[in-house]
């Protein structure tokens, strides 16, 4: 019997896998796209490169909110073309590839952002795939970016509103949200494959499903609605840690703090309010009822005594005064938020602010800033002062010879405080303990195992 195959149906050794070289800028949104794009990439058999040099092709993606993250890109395109010479570019700066060909005349392709078949189109005209179904296998959560035990949920892509020192709807485009239902397998994967905290994001979460008209889909033998409430509820029956990111203060953010107050989602908003001057919020076309806002982070408080509240400050804005920012002090000392983050104002091209009258000289915006975050401090540190003695739980995120750092509730992972627990070296990334605080700065918490849990 003669058991020789056709040439064309033999079974021949897969070629080397390609490499592809990732270098991720910008928010966790964008991070998100990377994380989409490399999955799609490892299903069709590539590998990822640790260094440039073993990288058949470089992919940078790219940030283009503010001047100065549109030149890290830069930069980034020109490290990559020197080291590699084979670029493509994608993510928020690809809508300007004229700014980017200027600079660059020699990167292979650029693509925008959450342009995920495009990028992947660019990379096979590269450097073909080489897949080998028996061999390259995915994981059902994808590939990801973070640590094994949190993960970015993205819910939406691009936003609705018109705030004039912004440019994030002519990159990203109007609000799209994604069906309910779809969002919450992706986070049943997520939480199978070990995660436990699930970061939610998107431009603006609270805003989520508006698009859809709150379209209702299956899930779980159940009808789910693609309503910011409906899903932060559904979320919080998983069993992690669901902490909610850039969460505009529509009048509807006030329903979801009883499920904090009862333990269903983490006790963390995480607002944008920008400003407090009425004349500085109108001239960022924000809403401008800061009186109104005060009223809510009380009657948020008295719901969920226990909810710390993040929020971002652009100081040196167009037209900004004296008065304005003073009025920004008292507010802040006013509304005592656990986490604050400052920016000195910049233009941006494509802004409408850039062409608003009075703009701040730097010297003034850099003495707003550090004003600010000096006055921030003193309610950070009273506010983390009354948790020594407490007992709280903490997750792992860090081990070395010298301890743990961990996270509390009130703590996301690169921008807020941590909780440092000396001398732990017997933990691992992921763990969960409940800890009791010793000592607190402006920032951080000190804190030792009480018993730990699974």
């Amino acid at each position: 019997m003669d058991t020789t195959a056709p040439a064309s149906r033999r079974a021949t050794r897969p070629q080397a896998a390609p490499k592809v070289g990732f270098v991720s800028l910008g928010c966790p949104k964008a991070l998100v796209d990377s994380e989409r794009i490399i999955t799609r990439l490892r299903a069709e058999g590539y590998e990822l490169s640790a260094d440039y040099q073993g990288a058949d092709v470089v992919v940078v993606n790219t940030c283009g909110f503010l001047d100065s993250a549109k030149q890290e890109s830069l930069d980034a395109i020109g490290e990559a073309l020197a080291e590699n010479g084979r670029v493509i570019v994608t993510g928020c700066m690809g809508v300007d590839e004229a700014h980017i060909r200027a600079e660059h005349p020699d990167v292979l392709a650029v693509t925008g952002p959450h342009q995920y078949e495009q990028v992947v189109s660019e990379i096979h005209n590269v450097v073909p795939p080489a897949h080998d179904p028996f061999q390259d296998l995915i994981p059902p959560q994808g590939i990801r970016l973070t640590p094994r035990h949190y993960a970015y949920l993205k819910i939406s892509e691009g936003c609705n509103n018109a705030c004039s020192f912004c440019i994030i709807p002519s990159m990203r485009g109007r609000l799209a949200s994604r069906p309910a239902a779809d969002v919450m397998r992706e986070a049943e994967r997520l939480v199978e494959a070990g995660v436990r905290e699930l970061l939610v994001i998107s431009q603006d979460t609270s805003a989520y499903g508006v698009d859809l008209k709150y379209a209702v889909s299956a899930w779980n033998g159940r009808e789910i609605a693609a309503r910011f409430y409906d899903l932060t509820e559904a979320l919080g029956h998983l069993g992690v840690w669901v902490r909610l990111h850039y969460v505009y203060p529509y009048p509807h953010v006030d329903d979801v703090i009883p499920l904090m107050a009862e333990g269903r989602v983490l006790p963390y908003l995480d607002v944008p309010f920008q400003h407090a001057s009425p004349n500085v919020l109108k001239a960022m076309r924000r809403p401008a009822h800061q009186e109104k806002t005060l009223e809510r982070v009380r009657k948020w408080k008295e719901i969920c005594p226990d909810l710390a509240i993040r929020s971002s400050f652009i100081v040196g804005f167009p037209g900004e005064t004296e008065e304005d920012f003073n009025l920004l002090l008292d507010w802040l000392q006013e509304a005592r938020f656990t986490r604050v983050g400052c920016f000195k104002y910049e233009d941006v091209a494509g802004a409408a602010s850039n062409a608003l009258p009075n703009h701040v000289p730097e010297d003034v915006k850099q003495e707003r800033f550090a004003r600010l975050m000096e006055t921030q401090a003193k309610v950070s540190a009273d506010l983390l002062s009354s948790r020594v003695d407490q007992t709280i739980e903490v997750l792992v995120d860090e081990v070395d010879e010298e301890g743990a750092i961990a996270r509390s509730a009130w703590d996301a992972p690169e921008i807020d405080g941590c909780v440092f627990l000396n001398g732990q070296t017997n933990l691992e990334l992921g763990d969960m303990l409940t800890v009791r605080v010793e000592h607190a700065d402006e920032y951080d918490l000190w804190a030792t195992p009480v018993e730990a849990s699974s």
